[in-house]
């Protein structure tokens, strides 16, 4: 299995099998118990394909414990078991059932920004699917839309494919299946998110398939600022860009003069300054505080 070489920490009844670019990923010492993983986050933060060297205190924590309410929230098969874990990783990772994950990136928008606004002013279209003309960044799109992608190794972008690419990869009556529970749980989790004052403009989800009960399942991380856009309704102006709450601290200045770093380069970024993690910190703080109601 291919991943990011990290210093994962050495926890006593688990091994270490891979790293990603936040999460690593343990199964059980004993090999007789094949049934589960542990899955922790860590504090790394990626931007722009790369992981870079600075880390965001309180990282891991924050994402974990705000994809367990939503967990709680959703309604949904889910893969987490326990949060049982080694005391070395409390409160930022979670016992999980093992899971055949399938190799889709299962996105569903309700805004046209980003990658999908580019499209849009190019060909009037967001992962081949027609819109209507007049769009904004940050229009409303009536109904939310399914654009799946495939997923890439560790430091490769992922590729938008179409529906029918989908289907040619996991099958018709499961690709079917991916796009409906998305689309649902969407739907859920922007109602949830907007009842907090906070919409929720796009989502990347995963699934896999739980071989013991064969149900399709949601794992991985779930609506956390690293896998959606979170925008202030109080903020909220069709027309430009839109304030995030997620890493976009670390992009503004990644790609400012003040960091001197050129993206076309291909080299690593630099060090993030102590103002940018301090503001990141607080920006996912602030995210996990309005949407559960909790005091991080």
């Amino acid at each position: 299995m291919a991943g990011f070489e990290t210093d994962a920490p050495v926890l006593e009844g688990w091994t270490h099998v891979y790293s990603g670019k936040v999460r690593d990923l343990y199964e059980p010492a004993d090999p007789s118990i094949t049934d589960r993983v542990l899955v922790v986050a860590s504090d790394r933060i990626s931007a722009y394909d790369f992981v870079l060297s600075s880390e965001i205190p309180d990282k891991g924590k924050v994402l974990t414990q705000l994809s367990l309410w939503w967990f709680e929230q959703l309604g949904v098969p889910h893969h987490v078991l326990s949060t049982d874990v080694p005391t070395e990783v409390a409160g930022r990772a979670m016992v999980c059932k093992k899971l055949t994950m399938y190799p889709i990136e299962c996105i569903a928008r309700g805004y046209l920004t980003g990658s999908g606004l580019k499209e849009y002013n190019a060909s009037r279209t967001v992962c081949s699917l027609p819109l209507p003309d007049g769009l904004v960044d940050g229009s409303k799109l009536e109904p939310a839309i399914y654009t799946p992608s495939a997923k890439a190794e560790v430091g490769e972008h992922d590729e938008n494919i179409t529906y029918e690419q989908t289907v040619e990869r996991v099958g018709a009556e499961t690709a079917a299946e991916l796009s409906r529970l998305t689309l649902q749980l969407y739907t859920r989790a922007e109602q949830i998110a907007r009842e907090r004052g906070i919409i929720l403009a796009d989502t990347k989800v995963e699934f896999g398939l739980d071989p013991a009960s064969g149900t399709i399942t949601l794992g991985d991380e779930v609506l956390t600022p690293d896998s959606s856009r979170f925008w202030d309704v109080d903020d909220y102006v069709p027309g430009r860009a839109q304030p995030s709450f997620d890493k976009q601290f670390v992009r503004d200045w990644l790609t400012s003069e003040a960091s001197g770093w050129n993206q076309a380069s291909g080299e690593q970024p630099p060090a993030l300054p102590q103002d940018v993690i301090a503001k990141t910190r607080a920006r996912y703080v602030e995210a996990y505080e309005r949407l559960t109601g909790r005091t991080f």
